[in-house]
């Protein structure tokens, strides 16, 4: 790796920070009944409504139709995520002080995998809130329809309109893997131009 390389990789890899003290991700929704808009932010440990009231306004708006309470607690990824996430900041580091081609190739594959695997997993979270209701108690029952937000963009949830986007933590990830690219990028290209120096001192000096 060259100083390049090594640079973004610490770059990248502080950035990460920003997901501990930042959220991750959030979703809005807008009614008429609330113009105001309700909403909430995924955070690396916890899930928690944009003022104090909304998560609990939105599981009441969910039990009506027989969704489960969004409850931080028993959410298992989330008392993970913080490890997962620190143990990819220091890999990083250590990527970037040991200046290994291989470890930086490596730890890219495990950055990438563990963003497939967060972004996979938020999904199939959503689609369990969204699917798996209980229509025997739900007050308003719609035959067929589903309550999953979408994994980024807007949907329109009967008289709500849904909009999903990361927030500041979830851009600064973001930004972490396109730092990761670049660093990646730049050490292949610097491998045969070492090479070919190398050769050329050889070929001099014989």
């Amino acid at each position: 790796m060259d100083t390049r390389s090594r640079l973004l990789t610490v770059a990248a890899s502080l950035l990460l920070v920003g997901m501990f003290v930042l959220p991750i991700w959030r979703i809005d929704l807008t009614a008429p009944q609330y113009p105001e808009g309700l909403g909430m932010e995924i955070r690396i440990n916890t899930i928690q409504g944009l003022t104090p009231y909304d998560l609990d306004r939105i599981n009441n708006l969910n039990h009506y139709i027989g969704m489960k309470p969004i409850d931080p607690d028993v959410v298992p990824e989330l008392s993970i995520m913080p490890w997962l996430v620190g143990s990819v900041i220091v890999g990083g580091l250590i990527v970037a002080a040991l200046g290994s081609r291989l470890l930086l190739l490596s730890w890219a594959g495990g950055f990438a995998g563990v963003a497939a695997v967060g972004l996979a997993d938020f999904w199939r979270w959503t689609y369990d809130y969204g699917h798996n209701l209980d229509y025997e108690n739900a007050i308003i029952k719609v035959p067929g329809m589903t309550y999953q937000p979408p994994l980024i963009g807007t949907k329109q949830l009967l008289n709500f309109t849904a909009s999903s986007w990361p927030a500041a933590g979830g851009w600064l990830a973001f930004a972490a893997m396109a730092l990761v690219v670049a660093a990646v990028v730049i050490a292949w290209r610097a491998k045969p131009g070492r090479s070919r120096a190398a050769l050329t001192a050889l070929t001099s000096v014989a």
